[in-house]
């Protein structure tokens, strides 16, 4: 059953998440873990369309996992400030209270991993370990189509768009039927991309991984490199919508959080 909760925006007034709270299939064999999405997806297409949710509840794991504002069943806004990443990784924090969670695993994919990370330098005393799933050198390296991709949203027709990756974008929001909008709110949210030296600043056990042929998210290598102690996976064959439920993913996940 969906739950919600309320959230502040950046200059007044609050924000509904919807969230769900999911136990573990039997006894519990470790803390709860916090699934956290990516851009224009949602909990559902992220993670329990793809089996995760599933694969925590058998692995004894109790889920929490909440939509993004601006995405799935939460509340939009079109203002880029109330998508501070700061708020988001905030977010965070308050969806755990709502659930009388005091510290958890973390998987974040995609922009979610960005927020993790947000989340490991602003609050790390409310992360166990963390996964930064579908994020790689082009989180030190923004990749070219980045520029594009606000206007990719708004554009009336998706055919007149000439950046492909931009394109693509603009074509996953339309399957998930999402307020583009809100989208490119999010997309020019105030953010910080930590570099390596902000980076070295994480001091949780971290996984990065990502899929063999993922162009969106270039190479995890950079990243795991500039984290202290950080692990690294690549998933052959696979890209950046492809990774998302692959078993050889969960497998790389479960084992990294396994006690």
């Amino acid at each position: 059953m969906t739950r919600s909760l309320e959230v502040a925006r950046a200059h007044g007034g609050t924000l509904a998440l919807a969230y769900d709270d999911i136990p573990a299939a039997g006894p519990e064999r470790g803390p709860p873990v916090l699934l956290v999405h990516g851009f224009a997806s949602s909990r559902q297409t992220n993670w329990k369309a793809t089996g995760w949710y599933r694969a925590f509840a058998e692995a004894g794991r109790r889920v929490v996992a909440f939509d993004h504002r601006g995405h799935g069943e939460s509340e939009r806004s079109h203002a880029a400030a109330d998508y501070d990443e700061g708020l988001l990784a905030r977010d965070c924090v308050q969806v755990l209270e709502a659930c009388g969670v005091a510290r958890a695993d973390v998987v974040g994919y995609s922009m979610g991993a960005m927020v993790a990370i947000r989340l490991l330098l602003d609050a790390p005393s409310r992360v166990d370990r963390a996964v930064l799933a579908g994020l790689g050198r082009n989180y030190l390296e923004p990749p070219d189509f980045a520029p594009a991709v606000p206007d990719a949203l708004l554009a009336d027709d998706p055919e007149t768009i000439a950046d492909r990756g931009a394109k693509a974008f603009r074509l996953f929001a339309d399957q998930q039927k999402q307020d583009r909008v809100a989208l490119a709110a999010c997309w020019r949210r105030p953010r910080t991309a930590f570099d390596a030296g902000g980076l070295a600043r994480i001091a949780r056990p971290v996984l990065v991984v990502c899929g063999e042929n993922d162009t969106v998210t270039g190479p995890p290598d950079a990243l795991a490199a500039a984290i202290p102690g950080a692990a690294m996976r690549i998933i052959p064959g696979r890209d950046h919508m492809s990774a998302v439920g692959d078993k050889g993913t969960k497998a790389a996940v479960l084992a990294f959080l396994a006690r």
